[in-house]
């Protein structure tokens, strides 16, 4: 049984929770977040006590219960997405390396013999300080995304930390090739 999902999921006075049809809105000041939910998981919103229960028919069932926690986490995801927001920084290290937004085109200068060219997804908005980027949104799946899509232009590498990481991401030095000592 899905430990997370069986307790109610609270949500605060600022959002508007509407479930019609297998698709679940989320309301707030942020935005507006739709879900649609499998036919598996029952969705049952209490406006009195602020509340959204998730169950599904047969709890002992594995594929079930697996999504009875997942969809559980997705609506978690939208209630925090829509009051609070998500937000990942990203930091590019090595010599001519760079990022450069203008509009919602990212230019990143990462090493190769041509810049790599993105465009920021509608839905984000993006910062951008000298060699760090911040990506924000309402919606935790979007940024995360857009985010590693950036991360694996030119992952970091072990040696020098020459690449692009996100800002909390602790790279594993390795140490370099040795001279051997003398005798």
């Amino acid at each position: 049984m899905s430990r997370k999902s069986n307790k109610p999921i609270a949500y605060p006075e600022t959002v508007t929770v509407t479930f019609a049809d297998n698709v679940l809105v989320v309301k707030g000041a942020k935005a507006e977040l739709k879900l649609d939910v499998h036919p598996f998981v029952k969705v049952e919103v209490n406006e009195k006590d602020r509340t959204v229960i998730l169950t599904v028919a047969e709890p002992e069932n594995k594929e079930q219960r697996s999504l009875w926690g997942t969809f559980g986490a997705h609506v978690q995801n939208m209630i925090v997405g829509v009051t609070e927001g998500y937000k990942k920084q990203l930091e590019i290290n090595g010599v001519g390396y760079g990022f450069d937004l203008v509009g919602n085109k990212l230019t990143i200068k990462a090493g190769y013999s041509h810049p790599v060219i993105m465009e920021v997804p509608v839905g984000i908005e993006a910062s951008q300080d000298k060699n760090l980027l911040t990506l924000a949104s309402h919606d935790k799946q979007l940024v995360g995304q857009f985010a590693a899509e950036i991360r694996k232009v030119r992952k970091p590498e072990p040696y020098k930390g020459k690449g692009i990481k996100y800002v909390d991401e602790v790279i594993i030095r390795k140490q370099g090739k040795q001279s051997a000592s003398a005798g």
